[in-house]
């Protein structure tokens, strides 16, 4: 029988197109289907069952395991390299270009905010193999102060919560622990005084890494809304709540305490008593939640600065913190940030401090504090805070380090 098609001749090339041309010169199979009949179905495909699903699911998680082990000897190999060379486990500047790459590469279906926490942890895990590092902040465990310390160092390190923010200071400074956390400012209430005194009497101490942490009260309690007549909670969060509680809560009694982690220890121990404080606070004194987001502004953002000995590395993408003293003269503010404003330097926040001294003084001097964007590495900068410094009588840069993203508490 004859061949209906022709087979190629010695030496030519079956080539894409030779085989689509025959392909189409091809006669055409009769349709199976009848008039009385239906199609035979074209595709072979089967719909995925969940055991097939679970089973690609468990091949990819030995996959991940592998890669991530992989990566942790790589961190371990660094952490060598760095120990060699005098080199701090810790860089807020690695860590922030590591989470940019990550989060730039993906394309979803995952959340960004769910691979932050991943890779956050991931980090975290790989640099305790390297060494261990404690992180002194204001206590108890959840308060917002240890929120903002696992949202910038994971849970991989050892968390010393204190009883103040002068205590925070004071235990770096004793070289006691490595970095301390401490809140500079709240987008509700402003500056945290307490946090800015320290720094006129520790200027050493530098800033490393900013956490903007935004901030969820909730109102905790083991009774009825109806029953609490005794609201506990740290006094700034008292004011951010200040008209929810007022409305909501006016017969309730309103008690300052040093943190809002004392406050829902308190709600658990006490009857009719409530807390505002954290969802976590809430989870782990076993209290009802009952009321959450009751903070007055949406956009409820504090600010922390964590705080080392030694300053942090240029990003690119960096703010620099100054405490300027500044005479308490006619225009002598004015004069003073006069070159930021000729040299292009923007100013993104600013805030006067009354300088420590006698009550008796009749013309005191005052501090100001300021951030500017860029490192002080930066000529542009450098050349500004020169500038800046020659007009003062005092200046002290608190630190250049990354600007960051809101993250959640």
């Amino acid at each position: 029988m004859r061949p209906s098609t022709p087979p190629p001749a010695v030496g030519v090339r079956l080539t894409p197109s030779v085989l689509m041309a025959r392909k189409s010169s091809s006669p055409v199979r009769p349709s199976s289907q009848t008039s009385g009949g239906s199609a035979e179905p074209t595709d072979s495909k089967k719909a995925p069952t969940l055991a097939g699903l679970r089973s690609e699911i468990d091949r990819i998680d030995k996959e991940l395991v592998a890669i991530l082990n992989r990566r942790a000897e790589i961190a371990v190999q660094i952490g060598k390299v760095k120990s060699t060379n005098g080199l701090e486990v810790f860089s807020a500047a690695r860590e922030e270009e590591v989470l940019a790459k990550v989060l730039g590469a993906s394309h979803g279906p995952l959340p960004k905010d769910t691979l932050r926490l991943i890779f956050r942890e991931l980090m975290s895990g790989t640099r305790a193999l390297q060494r261990t590092l404690r992180v002194a902040c204001l206590g108890p465990k959840y308060s917002y102060s240890h929120l903002a310390s696992v949202a910038k160092f994971g849970e991989a390190v050892e968390h010393v919560p204190l009883g103040s923010i002068a205590a925070v200071f004071e235990e770096l400074n004793r070289r006691h622990v490595q970095f301390g956390i401490v809140p500079l400012e709240n987008s509700t209430d402003g500056r945290i005084a307490d946090t800015l005194d320290m720094f006129t009497k520790l200027p050493n101490l530098k800033i490393r890494a900013e956490v903007r942490l935004r901030i969820h009260h909730c109102l905790l309690g083991r009774c009825e809304w109806s029953q609490v007549r005794r609201v506990y909670s740290k006094s700034q969060a008292l004011s951010q709540c200040r008209n929810w509680l007022g409305k909501n809560l006016p017969q309730a009694a309103k008690i300052e305490v040093v943190s809002t982690a004392a406050a829902a220890e308190l709600a658990q121990r006490e009857e009719f008593a409530a807390a505002v404080a954290s969802r976590p606070a809430g989870q782990a004194y076993k209290l009802d939640i009952l009321a959450e987001n009751i903070e007055d502004q949406v956009n409820n953002v504090t600010r922390f600065a964590v705080i080392a000995e030694t300053p942090e590395a240029r990003t690119g993408r960096d703010k620099t913190t100054l405490m300027a003293r500044i005479p308490n003269d006619p225009g002598s503010l004015a004069k003073t940030i006069a070159p930021l404003e000729k040299l292009g330097v923007n100013m993104t926040w600013i805030e006067s401090f009354p300088m420590p001294g006698s009550p008796s003084d009749k013309n005191p001097s005052y501090l100001f504090f300021l951030d500017v964007e860029g490192h002080v590495d930066d000529p542009l900068v450098q050349k500004a805070i020169d500038a800046v410094r020659r007009r003062c009588e005092r200046l002290d840069v608190l630190g250049s380090y990354p600007r960051s993203e809101v993250v959640e508490s």
